[in-house]
């Protein structure tokens, strides 16, 4: 692919992640789900999210999984879901699968292109099975940056009531510096049904800086990546604290 090719596609995927404005809306333990899969990863992870609500109260969410990628093109993952909510005890939330599915071979060309699909079980069998899925993109820009972007559309089922599918996007900006510690930013939102965007100032989304890093455990890597994030609009929380860690064996 010739250099000026590869300059348009990356300055357009740049333009996505800077644009974004188009927001599922994000659980405080939710993650930006990376394009690339790698063959044969083991990994127990751990992600651990707070948001502070606009009437001053506050959403916590813990995640436990274990994973496994099957090959350069899958990886599946079994999670289970933790959650407290304004005025109700802390307690089980959901079983989550996700499947992640990589379409291109890596560094093959400027944007690598992946798939999800996620499926959650929640205990309150009122609520049906919820459904997301949708396009991963991920991109190296230079020799510094990483870039990743996912549109994703959430659609519950079986649900009391039932509901319209929803809109959501996530990005995240990564400068590698150190392999301890990189810097960055990332970004959550939602605008609300896939086929009638709520107005703005309802919309949720949520965007700040972030630091990555990977360290050695007992002769394991283990990865991390945490964030604090702002809500820009009235639908969206004040703030949220996100962590999450990755323990490959």
């Amino acid at each position: 692919m010739s250099n000026a090719v590869r300059q348009i596609v990356l300055s357009a995927f740049a333009g996505v992640v800077l644009a974004a404005a188009l927001p599922a809306v994000a659980g405080p333990a939710d993650q930006v789900f990376p394009a690339v899969v790698e063959a044969g990863e083991k990994e127990i992870e751990l992600r651990a999210g707070s948001s502070k609500l606009r009437d001053g109260t506050r959403v916590s969410e813990e995640i436990l999984s274990i994973g496994y990628g099957v090959n350069s093109h899958w990886f599946t993952e079994l999670a289970a879901a933790w959650q407290k909510q304004p005025g109700e005890q802390h307690g089980f939330d959901a079983w989550e699968w996700e499947n992640r599915f990589q379409f291109t071979e890596t560094g093959k060309y400027p944007v690598d292109v992946g798939f999800l699909l996620e499926i959650e079980r929640p205990r309150e069998r009122s609520a049906g099975y919820q459904y997301r899925w949708g396009p991963l993109f991920q991109a190296d820009i230079g020799s510094k940056w990483t870039a990743n972007v996912n549109v994703l559309i959430e659609k519950q089922t079986r649900a009391v009531p039932q509901l319209r599918a929803d809109l959501g996007y996530q990005w995240q900006l990564r400068y590698r510096w150190h392999p301890e510690l990189d810097f960055g930013a990332q970004g959550f939102g939602d605008v609300g049904r896939w086929d009638h965007w709520e107005n703005t100032s309802d919309q949720s989304h949520i965007l700040g800086p972030a630091v990555f890093g990977e360290v050695k455990l007992a002769g394991h890597d283990v990865k991390y990546n945490a964030g604090a994030l702002f809500g820009i609009t009235h639908g969206s929380p004040r703030n949220t604290l996100r962590l999450q860690v990755e323990y490959e064996f």
